[in-house]
């Protein structure tokens, strides 16, 4: 879970901005300097819309309002979007397809989901299916000899979806829980990665109705609001399960959360903090809201 220091730093400048909007009494040029502040976390103009409907009354029936009570307001609005991880039913083996653009962090994101699931006792095998980019099969080879998981690949320029087939009847034999498969990030046209996806969850499905049994999309956090056309496109071509946000240390942008949960009705699963492979966390969305919305 994320620990409260953690969230503090993610949204320092949010809570001091705010602090400081409620030290004089709230009119409507404080009003109008509180959504600017929200913007700058990110939130979004429909979403800013939506935690402000009741908060506009609230601070226009009074000269002064207590800074607490607007920031409650807020977070119940804010709790209502965000979407609750549900209990996954593991599978024999549980197959996990991780989708997202080339520079998303979604390659070393695996390495950290796999390192995720080896602390609570998992067997885990590592997919090379992204193999439209040597690059990317090269690093997951890196992170599997680190973490000394076994890996399955292809060659560079090979079908994706035989990579899957192997991984999975290999994870069969081996006996291995968990199968993370890394998938290409950028094909020539929306057809062709809808093509390959499609590809990949019938290879899962036939060795499992239910599989993939997740399908995370990993989204840099940094990319703010644009983040959320990249999640929308891919959920068009492979219904997603969850988001995973990467990167979310080196940036303001932390109301992204909220705005996936309003726009895409997803959870946000797990999150990346840093360079570290240890660096990675579940979400924890009562934390997020009480950091988010909290003077303390």
């Amino acid at each position: 879970m994320l620990s409260p220091a953690i969230l503090r730093i993610m949204f320092r400048s949010f809570f001091q901005n705010v602090k400081s909007l409620f030290t004089r009494p709230i009119d409507e040029e404080t009003l109008e300097k509180l959504e600017e502040t929200m913007y700058e976390a990110d939130l979004g103009s429909e979403l800013i819309e939506e935690l402000l409907k009741d908060v506009r009354p609230l601070l226009r029936a009074k000269k002064q309002v207590e800074a607490q009570k607007v920031l409650d307001a807020m977070r119940e609005k804010a709790k209502a979007l965000l979407v609750e991880t549900s209990p996954v039913e593991m599978g024999a083996p549980h197959v996990i397809l991780m989708t997202g653009i080339n520079g998303s962090g979604k390659t070393t994101t695996c390495a950290k989901l796999a390192k995720f699931y080896q602390t609570q006792g998992k067997k885990v095998l590592l997919a090379a299916a992204d193999t439209f980019r040597a690059a990317a099969i090269e690093q997951l080879e890196l992170w599997a000899k680190r973490l000394d998981v076994p890996i399955v690949k292809g060659q560079s320029g090979g079908d994706p979806a035989a990579v899957i087939f192997d991984a999975i009847q290999s994870a069969k034999a081996k006996n291995i829980d968990i199968v993370i498969a890394d998938t290409a990030g950028r094909l020539q046209s929306k057809t062709d990665l809808m093509r390959e996806l499609e590809k990949m969850r019938s290879v899962c499905h036939k060795s499992d109705p239910r599989s993939p049994h997740e399908t995370l999309l990993v989204l840099d956090a940094t990319t703010g609001q644009n983040g959320l056309d990249q999640a929308m496109k891919f959920h068009e071509f492979a219904p997603l399960t969850g988001i995973v946000l990467s990167k979310l240390d080196g940036s303001a942008k932390g109301g992204i959360a909220l705005s996936i949960g309003q726009r895409l009705k997803l959870p946000v699963c797990y999150v990346g903090l840093g360079e570290g492979i240890d660096d990675f966390k579940a979400f924890d969305a009562d934390g997020y809201l009480d950091e988010l919305f909290s003077l303390s």
